[in-house]
């Protein structure tokens, strides 16, 4: 008999499905993309024709209308074999969401006939380079000129700069703080639009990373999501799911490695014995399979909340990221100790998720934010 803590059938199966596709199209690649700097645009693609590029894009708007568990399941399947690819299908799936949720028919008939089966892919631009956790201070100006916009500004570290096709930007409009936000979907082709360098990274190497810069950039009203002012709502909106599926991201890198650590622990002998046989390495297993499972356990109740639309969902959110990232972290530096040496080598899969992971617990809101949303719920209650 099923209850509250079960998978249900149908997750399940999305779940297993989510598995072979990692394992046919991802695993055995990940490693030469990270070392080539390479973006498997092709598998991004592979994953969308599964439904994995609108997994909570409404039926009606071609999506596959599925909840914030069901996307916390595949993007954990995902990153079992690139925290790097699987997050950045994730900051598609939150830019596609938002166009879905918030646009009018025309933005909405425009573009998501080809971002659902990521013929086009999406980023999400908040951070500016002046404005990263103070995202209500973003300086990017959007004044009205008959049926346009003109934007200018820059935004920094963004996922696909200068690969991806549209841009859902946070724009000023009106005045300063996060009333005077509103948000824009900006084409890469757009005259104005430019990109900075691609930027060298620790980790997160299979996907494109730059500044978006906009020099006058005339976009049509109609590309408005939401109403003028109701940019910054809609931003955290999307970051309540965003947060979510970094966190599984983190839950599936890090199951990795401990997968990893208890097939090399079972292999590798020293003073005569394996070292699983050892008490302390089966403590630290033990510790990191329950760190593991906890955190898991209270990401699943965030997404439920966060499908459900219910009042602490956004507490829930942050909570479940925080502890997810950190505890991600701590399991796979853990299973780096366990290898040895051979932990910190590229011959094994550890150090690429050792460093895949640490950007986890900055983006989507660090982990001091985190705990600042979740100190100013608790003081509401």
């Amino acid at each position: 008999m099923t209850n509250q803590f079960d998978l249900t059938d149908d997750q399940r199966a999305i779940q297993e499905m989510a598995r072979k596709f990692t394992a046919d199209a991802i695993t055995p690649f990940a490693a030469r993309w990270d070392e080539d700097h390479h973006f498997p645009r092709d598998v991004v693609k592979a994953a969308a024709e599964l439904g994995f590029g609108a997994i909570y894009v409404s039926e009606e708007s071609g999506g596959i209308g599925l909840g914030r568990m069901e996307s916390a399941l595949i993007m954990e399947a995902m990153a079992y074999g690139c925290p790097s690819t699987s997050a950045f299908i994730s900051i598609h799936n939150m830019a596609a969401w938002m166009i879905d949720r918030f646009g009018g028919d025309a933005v909405k008939a425009k573009y998501l006939a080809d971002l659902v089966p990521c013929e086009k892919i999406a980023s999400y631009c908040l951070t500016e380079p002046g404005s990263g956790s103070d995202a209500a201070a973003l300086k990017t100006k959007a004044v009205r000129d008959g049926d346009h916009y003109v934007v200018t500004g820059a935004k920094a570290f963004i996922s696909g700069g200068g690969e991806n096709d549209l841009y859902v930007t946070m724009v000023r409009t009106g005045e300063d703080g996060p009333k005077g936000i509103s948000c824009l979907v900006i084409e890469k082709d757009m005259p104005g639009v430019s990109f900075g360098a691609q930027e060298k990274k620790l980790g997160w190497r299979s996907q494109p990373t730059a500044q978006v810069n906009f020099d006058g950039v005339r976009v049509p009203v109609e590309n408005l999501l939401g109403k003028e002012g109701e940019g910054f709502k809609i931003a955290m909106a999307g970051l309540d799911g965003g947060r979510l599926n970094i966190g599984a991201c983190s839950l599936g890198g890090a199951q990795r490695c401990l997968d990893e650590a208890l097939r090399y622990t079972a292999e590798r002998r020293q003073f005569g014995q394996r070292i699983l046989d050892f008490q302390n390495t089966q403590f630290v297993l033990a510790d990191m399979e329950t760190e593991l499972q906890a955190a898991r356990m209270l990401l699943y109740t965030a997404a439920a909340k966060v499908t459900a639309g219910a009042h602490d969902r956004t507490k829930f959110a942050a909570m479940a990221k925080r502890l997810a990232t950190d505890t991600g972290s701590a399991v796979v530096d853990r299973a780096l100790q366990l290898h040895g040496g051979y932990g910190y080598l590229q011959d094994y899969p550890i150090e690429r998720f050792y460093r895949d992971l640490r950007v986890h617990r900055i983006l989507e809101g660090t982990n001091e934010i985190m705990r600042v949303i979740i100190a100013r719920e608790m003081m509401r209650q």
